[in-house]
C-alpha cells in the first residue's frame, strides 16, 4: 500500500484531459480539443479506456479536433475499440457543431478534413447539422449471405464505412419484426463472414414503412447495437431508393428514436450533393485524469 505522501504524489503526475460529450441522434462521442490538449497522444489503449462505459466517459468514439491552416479543422475519428480509417457521419455532424461553438467557422458553411480526406458541411441550426458525403465507393444489391443457419438477401452500400443492409421484408420470414431481430448475435456473425473481409463491415436491419426507412445498426469497432449511425443510415437510402422508390429526401428512424434525413441528385447514373441531416448536440463537458 501505497503511504499518503506517495498517493498525492503520483495523482499529481497524471495528466489532465479536457473534454466534450456529443451525441448525434444517439450516435454519442468523446471529443478532444487539442487547443486544450497540447500533450494528448492518442493510441489503442488510451481510446478504449475513455470509450468504456463503465470506467471511462463512454462513448462509441473518440474524435480529436485541431486547427489547420488550410480548412476550418481536421477531424480524427476513433471506433471505441481503438480502430481508426473509415467515416462516421454522425461523428462528422457533431464535429460541424463543435466547430461552429467553439469559434472555428465563419458563418454557416464549413470545409474540413478527416482522414486526409475534405468533407465539407452546414449548421442549419442551434441542434439541427447537415453533413455532405462523397459519392459511395460501391454498391451492390440482392445477393445472398449465409447467417443464423439461413440464406439471407442482402444488399451492400460503401458510404465512407462498409455496409451491409437487410430488409426484413425479404428474409423470407425468417425476421419477424424489427423489434424482435437479434442485432447483438446475428450482426456479429455477419460482420465477420469470410466474404467481408478483410476488415469486416457494418450490419443494418431495416423494415421499410410509408416511406419512411425504420432501422438498427451492429457497428464494427464498436462491436455492439448502437442507437444511430449516420452512414448506414445513408447506405440504407442509397439502396432504398432503387429496390423501394423511395424519394427523396429519404427519412430515416434510428433506434433512438431521433430523425435522419438523406438528400442526393442523381445524373447519369451516378450520385452527386449526397448528403445526412439531423439533430446534434452537446451532452456535457468535463476531464479526465490519465
Amino acid at each position: 500500500m501505497l503511504a499518503t505522501g506517495s498517493s498525492v504524489k503520483f495523482i499529481a503526475q497524471m495528466e489532465k484531459i479536457i473534454f466534450t460529450k456529443m451525441s448525434g441522434a444517439g450516435n454519442d462521442f468523446v471529443f478532444i480539443d487539442k487547443k486544450h490538449n497540447h500533450l494528448l497522444q492518442v493510441n489503442t489503449n488510451f481510446v478504449q479506456k475513455i470509450c468504456d462505459r463503465r470506467n471511462g466517459v463512454g462513448a462509441d468514439g473518440l474524435i480529436t479536433i485541431e486547427d489547420s491552416t488550410t480548412h476550418n479543422f481536421i477531424m480524427n475519428y476513433y471506433n471505441a475499440d481503438g480502430s481508426t480509417g473509415s467515416l462516421c457521419a454522425n461523428g462528422a455532424r457533431c464535429a460541424i457543431l463543435y466547430a461552429s461553438v467553439s469559434g472555428r467557422l465563419v458563418g454557416n458553411t464549413t470545409k474540413f478534413i478527416s482522414n486526409e480526406v475534405e468533407y465539407r458541411g452546414e449548421v442549419i441550426s442551434n441542434s439541427e447539422i447537415k453533413f455532405f458525403l462523397n459519392p459511395p465507393m460501391k454498391i451492390k444489391y440482392n445477393f445472398k449471405i449465409k447467417s443464423g443457419g439461413k440464406l439471407i438477401n442482402a444488399h451492400f452500400a460503401d458510404t465512407g464505412s462498409p455496409h451491409v443492409i437487410i430488409d426484413i421484408n425479404e428474409s423470407e420470414g425468417f425476421l419477424t419484426s424489427l423489434e424482435k431481430v437479434p442485432v447483438e448475435s446475428l450482426g456479429r456473425e455477419i460482420r465477420n463472414l469470410p466474404e467481408f473481409s478483410p476488415g469486416g463491415t457494418n450490419v443494418n436491419f431495416i423494415d421499410v414503412k410509408d416511406g419512411v426507412i425504420n432501422i438498427r445498426t451492429y457497428e464494427r469497432g464498436v462491436e455492439s447495437e448502437t442507437l444511430a449511425c449516420g452512414t448506414g443510415s445513408v447506405a440504407a437510402a442509397l439502396i432504398c431508393f432503387v429496390t423501394k422508390k423511395l424519394s427523396v429526401p429519404v427519412k430515416i428512424i434510428t433506434k433512438s428514436n431521433e430523425k435522419l434525413f438523406v438528400n442526393f441528385d442523381v445524373e447519369n447514373s451516378k450520385v452527386r450533393n449526397l448528403s445526412l441531416t439531423g439533430p446534434a448536440k452537446v451532452i456535457f463537458t468535463g476531464e479526465m485524469k490519465i
